[in-house]
């Protein structure tokens, strides 16, 4: 995908430019390419995104480690502010408090808008937290956990001659 850029943005049919994904996305490993589509429309001072696209990943089980596939869809939309000073390196200290109004999205008006990047980040938050093959998933089977019973350190021979001597 080619990057957009803004100004031109504002020259297109109905300030909007449709993109028609089919392609993998570097650094999201899927088994199939991500097919969809996304929308930007240039609203003035933000544009406004959004996409219809899915896939299909192999997650790992969080229980019993087996891997799966998942099929990943992403329908979301999202306001990108345009703002003049948005891609300007600032010297900011390693930490600072940082006010809620300044948690949003901006690029700036003259610059680039890049699809592929966006839509990498909205696969990824797509991706499931808890992984579960199954909502029945047993998890790993007890058969580990019974030959580990079976086996006996030897360090622990004196306190288990003493836990014997013990009235129960």
């Amino acid at each position: 995908m080619d990057a957009i850029f803004i100004p031109q943005l504002t020259k297109a049919p109905e300030r909007t430019e449709e993109i028609q994904v089919n392609e993998s996305l570097p650094g999201l490993e899927t088994l199939t390419p991500v097919r969809g589509v996304i929308h930007v429309q240039h609203q003035g001072n933000y544009l406004e995104v959004s996409a219809q696209a899915e896939s299909i990943i192999t997650c790992t089980c969080n229980r019993c480690l087996q891997q799966y596939n998942q099929r990943l869809a992403v329908n979301t939309k999202e306001i990108i502010w345009l703002d003049p000073n948005a891609n300007q390196a600032e010297d900011l200290p390693l930490e600072r408090e940082v006010a809620i109004e300044d948690l949003v999205e901006a690029v700036s008006h003259d610059g680039y808008f890049y699809p592929s990047e966006w839509l990498y980040e909205q696969m990824c938050l797509a991706i499931p937290q808890r992984q579960l093959c199954d909502r029945k998933c047993p998890g790993i089977l007890d058969a580990v956990a019974s030959i580990s019973e079976e086996i006996i350190d030897n360090r622990w021979s004196a306190l288990e001659s003493l836990k014997k001597q013990l009235p129960e």
